[in-house]
């Protein structure tokens, strides 16, 4: 069978991220399974405007405002497709009325608050109606998504039918989960994007707090992006350059490095369609401690595999992550806890339903 991916970002983009990550995943099997696999993203700055990854064959073309059209007069001139995959980011590809043929809509979050994270009013106002209208008018669709956190959100909004998939990682559980007692220094580590609805400020404020009540606590920026300036700004403002550093992206054995030596990840974010890092740092054996925020009340059990806080507040974090500090065998039973549900996140477990899922919708009625 045919499959076509729709998506703004391809894996080579410099700005690809944990959606481009786990979409890949869903198509190398895909292709695994003899079947062919397409993935029509916005050309970028230097970008080929074609190129195949693990048997997945990427077309590009356009960018905002102009890649649904590109698309649109790409489709006309290839072979029948089995199941297009229309991949929404804010902004769908409105594949279902002009492919021709079967279609799911797959969605990582609702975006909703994060509009504003990034767009000023009336921009972020007209950005979250429309979302919300886009999900009503795909009513009919079959949609896909990795949370029950945005199922919820996209049958408030309508849509009949989610079919909730989590996603996999890459990242190899510790054969054996080494010991890391709460030391004298309590170090945490995030590891995103440093774009503005990851509100990373929050856990800079949380490290501040927790200096202000006499913890010695240091924090592992991991990460690049257009809010690293402002950031680093921050920290030498509240005069926290001994306690904070930035790394910058770091490569996947840096990335696990850091995870393997920190206490906690941190996720102070605005909303996630799953928290892939949460369970990446789980796997190293570090449990997480996070906002209680969609996403991230999905990839964290609450009280078992880490911390949600109360309040989407640094000084809710800061209280937790103290509290814990004080128990140190509620610590253990966190870090066991997370690294063994980590084993059931691997691809080789998460990986076949889903294609399953996928492979029934392509060979559906047209």
């Amino acid at each position: 069978m045919r499959f076509l991916m729709l998506n703004w970002r391809d894996p080579s983009n410099p700005k690809a991220g944990g959606a481009e990550r786990v979409s890949r995943a869903y198509l190398a099997e895909l292709v695994r399974r003899g079947h062919e696999a397409y993935w029509f993203a916005n050309d970028f700055p230097g970008a080929s405007r074609e190129e195949t990854i693990e048997g997945i064959k990427i077309v590009r073309g356009g960018g905002m405002g102009t890649s649904i059209w590109k698309a649109i007069q790409w489709y006309r001139q290839q072979k029948p497709f089995d199941l297009v995959i229309d991949q929404h980011h804010g902004i769908p590809w409105y594949a279902p009325w002009w492919c021709r043929t079967n279609s799911v809509a797959y969605i990582h979050e609702v975006l909703g608050p994060i509009w504003k994270a990034f767009h000023a009013w009336p921009v972020s106002a007209i950005g979250q109606f429309q979302e919300r209208w886009t999900h009503w008018f795909y009513r009919g669709i079959p949609f896909w998504t990795p949370s029950e956190s945005t199922k919820k959100s996209l049958l408030s909004h309508g849509v009949r039918e989610v079919n909730v998939f989590p996603n996999g990682t890459d990242t190899v559980p510790l054969a054996i989960l080494e010991e890391k007692p709460l030391s004298s220094s309590l170090k945490l580590v995030v590891v995103c994007r440093l774009a503005p609805n990851k509100r990373v400020d929050h856990a800079i404020l949380a490290v501040q707090q927790l200096v202000q009540r006499g913890v010695d606590v240091q924090l592992t920026i991991v990460g690049g992006g257009e809010v690293e300036g402002q950031l680093k700004e921050l920290v030498k403002t509240l005069g926290l350059t001994q306690q904070i550093a930035f790394t910058g992206s770091s490569n996947e054995t840096e990335k696990n490095a850091a995870l393997r030596r920190a206490h906690f990840l941190v996720h102070t974010s605005l909303r996630e369609g799953w928290g892939l890092n949460v369970i990446e740092a789980n796997a190293m054996g570090t449990p997480a401690a996070v906002y209680p925020v969609g996403g991230l009340v999905d990839s964290v059990v609450a009280g078992k595999t880490g911390l949600v806080v109360a309040e989407e507040t640094p000084k809710s974090l800061a209280t937790a992550l103290s509290e814990v500090l004080k128990n140190p065998a509620q610590y253990e039973s966190y870090r066991r806890g997370a690294w063994e549900r980590a084993k059931s996140f691997q691809w080789s477990e998460v990986v076949g339903p889903t294609c399953d899922w996928l492979e029934r919708q392509a060979s559906g009625k047209r």
